[in-house]
């Protein structure tokens, strides 16, 4: 079987928190921070109105206690909070409204590094098509790939033959 190997472009993608719901009391956040894989260079876009609820970046233990007297690491608070996700590491943030956090509005997500580092640096070995490997024990598993190859030829023969008659 041919395998071709897909790069994920050095795109960033910007993630609503909380999709359509956005960030509100009633939305689940984790089943939502769930859904997706984070990476380096994404971003994170609050949205709420201002005065109601507001995003605070913490530590794991700020997170767990909903307390923040202590391991506040950035705080917004405008409504349309868009927070750049530039390291490869875990992330927590809560809503620092009274009752929010305890009642929910709060979830952590890991961030990764990304794949690709730009389209420039992709290499001939990410191009080449890579045939798997057979081994001995499976001899019949080396031929798949030569079987599927030659139906399709002798079906697109058939056809051929078929519209010469």
């Amino acid at each position: 079987m041919i395998n071709f190997l897909f790069l994920n472009g050095a795109t960033s993608e910007v993630y609503t928190v909380g999709d359509e719901e956005e960030w509100n009391a009633e939305a689940d956040f984790v089943s939502w921070s769930q859904k997706y894989k984070f990476s380096v260079g994404d971003v994170l876009r609050f949205t709420y109105v201002k005065g109601q609820h507001n995003t605070y970046e913490v530590t794991e233990n700020t997170y767990r206690s909903c307390d923040v007297t202590s391991g506040v690491l950035a705080k917004y608070e405008s409504g349309d909070d868009q927070i750049k996700l530039k390291q490869a590491k875990k992330y927590w943030f809560i809503c620092n409204v009274p009752g929010h956090c305890l009642g929910g509005m709060r979830f952590s997500i890991d961030v990764k590094e990304t794949n690709a580092t730009s389209g420039d640096n992709i290499t001939n070995a990410a191009l080449t098509p890579q045939m798997e490997s057979s081994s001995p024990i499976n001899s019949c598993k080396s031929y798949a790939p030569i079987r599927w190859s030659m139906g399709i030829n002798l079906v697109g023969f058939g056809i051929l033959v078929r519209l010469d008659f």
